[in-house]
């Protein structure tokens, strides 16, 4: 059976109704991305602010830099998979990530107005990200129990959402205090991102603690390539195939934040803190949304997840009052990540055997974000060409024919406490 492939089996049985704690890497893994995420979040609250205002770039430039970069992180997380998944060396290419991630902020601080300098440091940025997600969410999968992975993923989910929130926080405060020193952010950036690299060398493992010996069974597909995993796990097909279907019907949240800003009329000022609203309610809602999961199967909470997506699109087209449309949609914005972002890895991660957890999840990750990617520039269009109440009524429409077509596909295998995925 796929179950059997992952999780730590030595472990004993712990009774009924009884609670178990979260395993210490877990914890570790969290503690490194809340760091990570507040030097990240330093940098993206005001470089907007940085690059149009401090150095003259017009908006094309900027979009152009902000593109260029995030696309680099696409097809790099099968990269850092594969190559984390030979020999184990999920810490060290982790590792490497985060400090590529850490470096990409010295690169911002010594780059002054140069803008090839700075592309480079953003690309950095990214691709540190891109290279050290899918062996950290693989370093997850092996140190968690597989009937607790939506309960693990959740913390992980709700620290690094800590870190989110707490960056653009920092920065701002920096910022008034420094009157518009941005050096000064991306300086405390870099110490911040430099302690997290510190701390994924001291206190991440490498392993598991305790060594799982193969079952007979699975000894053999415990090696070979991502696609022989592809060919041999059609529930793993499907969960890549409705990523990618889910994805593709995603809007971006800059898009929907816009939309309330139009809607409002509210000063552009306040507009980066839209974010904040929706992580908050992230940070609340991921761990008890893990631990649903893990009782009542992950399959369901990824589906109703897309479903307050598709609730927060019709509120924008409702006849709603301004502010009670401001405050549905950035809960339900928050209701869907925390149901479907941690969820997802621990629906997928079951289904791969020993050895392919990290490219596994690269290639969940990767169909899911170059969706994406794909639904941005679509929702883009169709707002330029037919206005954004077009756009909308659109990406509702498909979102609910993607959301009937992956109630269909994903699998509803047992998980390992019997009950119905």
């Amino acid at each position: 059976m796929y179950l059997a492939t992952t999780g730590r089996r030595d472990a004993p049985p712990t009774p009924s109704g009884v609670r178990r704690r979260v395993p210490g890497t877990v914890l570790a893994l969290g503690t490194v991305s809340l760091v990570t995420d507040v030097s990240s979040e330093m940098v993206t609250a005001v470089l907007p602010l940085y690059l149009v205002l401090g150095l003259g770039l017009s908006p094309l430039q900027f979009g152009l830099l902000d593109g260029l970069s995030t696309g680099a992180t696409a097809l790099v997380r099968l990269l850092g998979g594969a190559t984390a998944d030979r020999g184990g060396r999920h810490k060290q290419v982790g590792g490497l990530g985060y400090a590529l991630s850490a470096c990409s902020r010295l690169g911002l601080l010594l780059a002054g107005g140069a803008t090839g300098w700075i592309a480079g440091a953003l690309a950095a940025d990214k691709l540190g990200k891109g290279v050290r997600t899918a062996p950290r969410d693989a370093l997850i999968v092996l140190h968690s129990p597989p009937e607790d992975l939506g309960r693990a993923f959740g913390t992980h989910r709700a620290m690094d959402t800590t870190g989110a929130l707490l960056g653009p926080l920092a920065a701002f405060a920096l910022l008034w205090a420094t009157a518009d020193a941005y050096e000064a952010v991306f300086a405390v950036s870099f110490c911040a991102g430099a302690f997290g690299v510190l701390l994924w060398v001291l206190f991440v493992p490498g392993r598991r603690d305790r060594p799982v010996p193969p079952g007979p069974a699975e000894a053999p597909r415990a090696r070979g390539s991502l696609l022989a995993a592809l060919r041999s796990s059609p529930g793993y097909r499907r969960i890549v195939l409705c990523a990618a279907l889910l994805g593709a019907a995603t809007v971006g949240d800059s898009f929907l934040y816009l939309l309330l800003q139009r809607r409002l009329a509210f000063d552009p000022t306040w507009f980066p803190f839209l974010p904040l609203g929706a992580a908050g309610v992230y940070l609340l809602l991921a761990v008890p949304a893990g631990r649903l999961a893990d009782r009542l199967g992950r399959r369901g909470p990824f589906l109703y997840g897309h479903g307050a997506l598709l609730l927060a699109y019709g509120l924008l087209l409702a006849p709603v009052p301004g502010p009670a449309a401001l405050v549905g949609v950035l809960v339900l914005l928050g209701v869907f990540y925390a149901a479907t972002d941690g969820v997802l890895m621990a629906l997928a991660g079951p289904f791969l055997a020993e050895g392919r957890q990290g490219g596994g999840l690269a290639v969940v990750q990767t169909a899911q974000a170059l969706a994406r990617l794909g639904a941005a520039v679509a929702f883009g269009a169709v707002w330029t060409a037919s206005g954004p109440e077009t756009a909308l009524v659109a990406a509702l429409l498909v979102l609910a024919a993607a959301l009937c077509a992956a109630a269909r596909l994903l699998p509803t295998g047992p998980n390992p406490e019997g009950k119905r995925t």
